[in-house]
C-alpha cells in the first residue's frame, strides 16, 4: 500500500530545506514512509523529531533543489525557452557569486518575473511528483484535480 503525502505540505518543506544552505542553517525535513508525515529538523523547530529518524527504511530526507535539478539547470531550461537573447548574459550569471539576484534583475528589466515564478513552480511541483512516485507515495492535494 502506497502512503500519501501532502503537496501543500511537501512544498513547503522542500522550500525550507533548499533555503537552508543558502541561509547557512541546518534546515532539514524528513517523509515517514509509514504514515506520510513531514517532520522538522534543525534551528527554529520546537517539535523532537523521532528517535529513528536517520532510518531509511521508516524515513526519507525531503529532498534540496539541488538534487531534483531545480537550481541552475532550471534557469538555464528558462532562458532557453523564454529569453533565448540573453542566453550568453544569464551563463555569464553563474560564473560569479549573486547569480540568482542578477537573474531575478533581468527578469524584472523583461518582464518576465511572473513567467519565471510560474515556471520554477510548475518545474517543481513535477519534480516532486515524480519523487513521490519512485519513492512510493501517492500525492494529495487540498485543491481539487490535485
Amino acid at each position: 500500500m502506497r502512503v500519501s503525502v501532502d503537496l501543500d505540505e511537501l512544498l513547503v518543506a522542500y522550500e525550507w530545506v533548499s533555503a537552508g544552505e543558502a541561509a547557512a542553517v541546518d534546515a532539514e525535513a524528513y517523509v515517514s514512509r509509514v504514515d506520510g508525515k513531514i517532520h522538522w529538523c534543525g534551528e527554529g523547530v520546537d517539535e523532537e523529531p523521532p528517535e529513528d529518524i536517520e532510518d531509511g527504511g521508516l524515513y526519507i530526507g525531503v529532498p534540496h533543489k539541488s538534487d531534483l535539478d531545480l537550481g541552475r539547470s532550471l534557469v538555464l531550461r528558462f532562458v532557453e525557452e523564454h529569453l533565448p537573447q540573453k542566453r550568453e548574459e544569464v551563463y555569464g550569471f553563474f560564473r560569479k557569486r549573486g547569480a540568482y539576484s542578477r537573474f531575478k534583475s533581468l527578469l524584472e528589466r523583461s518582464g518576465q518575473l511572473d513567467a519565471w515564478h510560474h515556471y520554477e513552480q510548475a518545474a517543481t511541483e513535477a519534480a516532486l511528483r515524480e519523487w513521490c512516485d519512485e519513492n512510493g507515495f501517492t500525492v494529495m492535494s487540498k485543491v481539487a484535480g490535485g
